[in-house]
Formats: C-alpha cells, sequence, structure tokens
C-alpha cells in the first residue's frame, strides 16, 4: 500500500512547486567584485557561494517554488584553465558541504545542462546529491553547470526528429518542454534576474522565458541577498502580465467597460489548452 502511494505523493509535491513562482537568476559580478576589492578572482567566486545559501535559505519564504541558478555556462569553458579549475573546485566543495543541509531543509537539487565534459567524479557527485535530496518539497533548486539553452533546444529538436522517424508525428509544445527541460513538470520562468548591471540572457533558459520578466541590478552577485530578491519580486509583482492578451473588462453599474488587470496561469499546458 505504502508503496503505491509514493508515485502519486511524488506528483503532489511537483505539483505544489509550480503553483509557485519560477525565477531564474544570472549570477554575475563575482569577479569584478574580488577585483573592487584587490582580491583574487577566486575570493569572488567563493563569496558567491555564501550568496547562493542566502538566496536558496530566502526563496521558498517569499513564494518561490522553483529556483534556477545559472553557475556556468558551456562558454564558460573558454576562461583561463586555472579559473575554470577554481569553479570546478568550489562545486565539488558546494556538493560535498550542502547536500545534506539541502535534504534537511526539504530542497530538492536538479542540475541542467552537460556532464559527459566535466572533471571526474563530478558527474558522480551530482547525482549522490540529487538522490540525496530528491524527496524535498519545499524548493525546487536546478543548477545550470556547462549549460546552453540553445544547446537544449536543439538537443530536443533532434529528438522530435527521431520521435518523427519512428513514426510519431504530433508534439506538443508542452512534450517539447519536457524534452528542452528533462523534466515533466517544469512551470515556464516568471522572472529573470540579472545581477552586476549587465542587460542579456547570455543563453539562459531561452524556451522557457517566453513570458518571463526581467529584472536588472548593479548589485554584484556576493552582496546579493534576500532583501535584495525581494526587491526584484516586489517589482515583479507590480507588473501587469497578460501573455499576448488584452486586460480583461469589467462592466461598470453606467454601462461602461473599465480594463482591469487578469490573472492568468503560466504553465504550458493551461496555454496550450
Amino acid at each position: 500500500m505504502q508503496s503505491s502511494l509514493l508515485p502519486k505523493l511524488a506528483v503532489s509535491r511537483a505539483a505544489d512547486l509550480t503553483a509557485k513562482l519560477h525565477v531564474g537568476i544570472i549570477m554575475d559580478g563575482n569577479g569584478r567584485w574580488a577585483k573592487r576589492r584587490g582580491l583574487p578572482r577566486l575570493r569572488g567566486h567563493e563569496a558567491g557561494i555564501e550568496a547562493i545559501r542566502r538566496v536558496v535559505e530566502a526563496a521558498p519564504d517569499q513564494g518561490v517554488g522553483t529556483l534556477t541558478l545559472y553557475a556556468f555556462s558551456s562558454d564558460n569553458w573558454r576562461r583561463p584553465p586555472a579559473e575554470v579549475s577554481a569553479l570546478m573546485g568550489l562545486l565539488r566543495f558546494y556538493l560535498a558541504n550542502e547536500t545534506k543541509s539541502l535534504a534537511r531543509n526539504g530542497v530538492r537539487l536538479k542540475v541542467i545542462g552537460r556532464r559527459d565534459r566535466l572533471p571526474d567524479g563530478i558527474a558522480a557527485a551530482i547525482g549522490d546529491a540529487e538522490a540525496a535530496t530528491a524527496d524535498g518539497d519545499a524548493l525546487n533548486l536546478r543548477i545550470a553547470i556547462d549549460y546552453s539553452a540553445r544547446d537544449a533546444i536543439l538537443k530536443a529538436a533532434m529528438q522530435v526528429a527521431q520521435r518523427h522517424a519512428a513514426g510519431l508525428r504530433h508534439i506538443t509544445r508542452e512534450t517539447f518542454t519536457q524534452l528542452v527541460t528533462g523534466e515533466a513538470q517544469c512551470r515556464d520562468v516568471d522572472l529573470i534576474i540579472r545581477t552586476s548591471g549587465e542587460k542579456r540572457l547570455s543563453d539562459f533558459l531561452l524556451w522557457e522565458s517566453a513570458y518571463a520578466e526581467f529584472y536588472f541590478t548593479e548589485t554584484m552577485w556576493p552582496d546579493f541577498a534576500g532583501e535584495h530578491l525581494a526587491d526584484a519580486l516586489s517589482a515583479f509583482h507590480r507588473r501587469e502580465r497578460r501573455f499576448g492578451g488584452l486586460r480583461a473588462q469589467r462592466a461598470e453599474p453606467d454601462g461602461k467597460q473599465t480594463a482591469e488587470p487578469r490573472t492568468v496561469p503560466i504553465t504550458v499546458a493551461d496555454r496550450l489548452s
């Protein structure tokens, strides 16, 4: 009896999280933060780990169900080998030292991106961390490592071509989203935050961000904390999201029509219905 209930419980937990906001953060400015203080770039990346802790702790209480953090892009392999090696070392450190805390606080970890190019042992450590936190139902934490949104879309398109060749002719937008994200239930991105004053997407969550709002801040990532996340979400909630439609109309006593904001679900399935 108990085992038959587990899949249903897992679906229920996932549904609870997808009912909350999906926030993506481009964590930018570690190097500049360190340079301004006369420190090595590595110190900036280390301070960035502390910022991750603060934001992961704050997110659930601010209505965030899914938090996707851009940690290492596929283009970041172009950086100096010493810096890449240091970043991979910090990734090992994070997985080794944070997994128990994530599990204890109900945070489910999912790493998105390629794993075949990561240094020896890291892919296995990621798998262990994901398994250890699989039951988390307070926050879905997705960390993008060796990630390219364009590559994810291309890979999904290739899978569609394979299915088409096998005789499957009808692919829905929801199905394609699952192929892009690698997850059965992943809410579209509601808000993209980029720190350090830069204003570009940098190949991050392109498919999932079709109707995302954007928030740019001069704050460097190592200085980012729960109050900065609250500021971004406050700005988000002041915006009117119409998803291509018009403002809803309300009939006044005199018969005139007055526009009012309309609340629209964000899931792909709802947009397709």
